[in-house]
């Protein structure tokens, strides 16, 4: 994949349910792949990002709470760890991975969040409301893990029907060529790991 050519893919697309791996290193492509990520964040009018969203498997996303370039603050997270969950609450959650579809979701209401930012240097904080549950929603993302999977049961039945038409046209790009094989974006994630972790 060329970082000029990135961009976001949509469930059920295999990088989605790749567990990603530690960043060892931090260069100039890196910074550029960051940049990148913001801009189709933006472009999607998301609040954050993650790499697997954008077909990479590497231990990275992009926030910012305000989904605007021109305001809020442009946040990184490399190799992010959450811990110390506190309290509980449900909200509606969405995924530029899924766009148009929405669904309730129960998250710790407080947590720690422990990583790296692009200059290398540790980030801790303990954070709550929106800023959390992003954190959570993204780390997930790098786990593999997406927010439908956290659904209640019922709130996943009703989200069923988009689901399956999501990866009914997801077949169909592959059937097109339109999209690789499962295989050809296997070989490629495994590449970006080898050159990352």
């Amino acid at each position: 994949m060329e970082i000029e050519t990135m961009k976001i893919v949509y469930f059920p697309h295999p990088a989605l349910r790749h567990k990603s791996k530690p960043i060892k290193r931090v260069d100039g492509e890196l910074r550029t792949i960051v940049r990148k990520m913001f801009d189709l964040m933006y472009e999607a009018r998301g609040v954050g990002l993650a790499a697997n969203q954008v077909d990479l498997p590497i231990r990275l996303f992009v926030v910012n709470l305000e989904a605007d370039p021109n305001k809020g603050q442009e946040m990184v997270f490399i190799n992010p760890v959450i811990g110390k969950p506190k309290g509980s609450e449900e909200a509606e959650e969405g995924c530029l991975s899924l766009p148009e579809l929405y669904g309730p979701v129960i998250r710790p209401k407080e947590v720690a969040i422990n990583a790296y930012n692009l200059a290398g240097e540790e980030v801790n904080a303990r954070v709550d409301g929106l800023f959390a549950r992003v954190l959570q929603h993204e780390t997930d993302h790098l786990d593999g893990v997406m927010f439908t999977d956290r659904m209640s049961a019922t709130a996943a039945a009703d989200a069923r029907p988009a689901l399956d038409e999501f990866e009914f046209q997801f077949q169909r790009q592959q059937e097109r060529g339109e999209v690789e094989s499962d295989a050809a974006i296997a070989e490629r994630l495994h590449e970006w790991e080898t050159r990352y972790c």
